[in-house]
């Protein structure tokens, strides 16, 4: 059974499954708790004989939202993928919960290290290789937009028409259903949801978005350079320059009018522009990005939805938070606000 060290896994269970599907990964494994990973239950499995290691991921205990922390689209995407973009080794799926209670996959381990922040940039990526790192990075995305979805075998990974809108509607229903519990509403999201619905950009071909592509969900080796995307279970099919937009917005320049983006990865020096990262976007793609200021408001107001979300379920003690954290919360609220208006006026 699974314990104090290993919640979530019958290790036994676990490792006699294992132990049919790869020949190559010794039982009994040593199990390491990995961070990252948001909330999903990720560790480092180790072979007895050394020879073999790798990465076993399952969602989270208890009572799931419907499509959270979704193994098999992860699953999906790493075995499509493989071989095309950096990704971790697809190695094996276990489609029964009998086995531990949920579905699980193993994936191979990737030595490299993600980027949560200008700390990490600086023991990691040497100043004289940051460009290449950069470089590396949204390369990876253009790589991805650039794959036919059907000839990779995700056609069916979501629907093909009507992202933005369906994502527009989604996010400002959470937004009006969460106004009473948060005590916060502004005129100026509503106006934002106006402009951002009427100026709503003719969509260019569907592929598959990662949904929250940062350096905080791509593992650098090394050298520099990209080893792997990680984090796919939000993955879907949709407009690719959603992806790039989100993607642009997280990468900080001084100056930019967004809070708690003093640690950014991108503020850590020898890093390239934005402009820089959106032209070379554009030549490998072959895409007009043109409308990008859209798809970043967009991403914009989503981010500011969803934070506004999470505050009111707090206020409503669905979850519990320090008082303090929770008004630095609300202040992070109104800086979206401000960003987000910011960004209508060039709409």
């Amino acid at each position: 059974m699974s314990d104090d060290q290993t919640p979530g896994y019958d290790i036994p269970a676990v490792e006699e499954w294992l132990s049919s599907q790869l020949s190559s990964l010794v039982a009994p494994y040593v199990w390491t708790k990995l961070e990252g990973g948001h909330s999903n239950l990720t560790y480092r499995i180790d072979g007895a004989d050394g020879a073999k290691s790798a990465v076993i991921r399952r969602p989270p205990m208890g009572e799931l939202l419907p499509k959270a922390h979704d193994m098999g689209r992860e699953w999906a995407c790493i075995s499509a993928l493989w071989g095309r973009v950096p990704v971790a080794e697809p190695l094996a799926f276990c489609e029964s919960p009998d086995v531990t209670g949920a579905h699980f996959y193993v994936m191979g381990l990737v030595d490299a290290k993600a980027m949560y922040g200008r700390a990490d940039v600086e023991a990691w990526i040497p100043a004289e290789n940051r460009v290449k790192a950069a470089e590396s990075w949204i390369d990876a995305l253009a790589a991805l937009h650039s794959l036919d979805i059907d000839e990779i075998g995700l056609g069916d990974l979501g629907r093909r028409d009507g992202y933005i809108e369906r994502q527009m509607k989604t996010w400002y229903r959470s937004w009006t259903s969460s106004v009473e519990a948060a005590e916060i509403d502004d005129q100026r999201i509503h106006d934002l949801y106006d402009a951002l619905i009427a100026g709503m950009p003719e969509p260019g071909p569907t592929t598959v978005v990662h949904g929250d592509y940062g350096t905080h969900n791509v593992m650098f080796d090394a050298d520099s350079t990209v080893a792997a995307v990680v984090d796919w279970e939000i993955a879907t099919l949709g407009d690719p320059m959603a992806d790039l937009g989100y993607a642009m917005n997280a990468w900080a320049e001084p100056g930019d009018p967004v809070i708690d983006k003093s640690e950014a990865t991108s503020l850590a020096k020898g890093f390239p522009s934005r402009q820089h990262l959106i032209d070379r976007y554009a030549t490998a793609t072959g895409r007009d990005v043109s409308a990008l200021p859209y798809y970043r408001a967009f991403n914009r107001f989503k981010l500011t939805c969803i934070l506004h979300g999470v505050y009111a379920r707090y206020r409503r003690g669905q979850k519990m938070i320090d008082p303090d954290e929770l008004e630095e919360m609300r202040q992070r609220t109104f800086g979206l606000i401000e960003s987000a208006a910011a960004d209508a006026e060039h709409l």
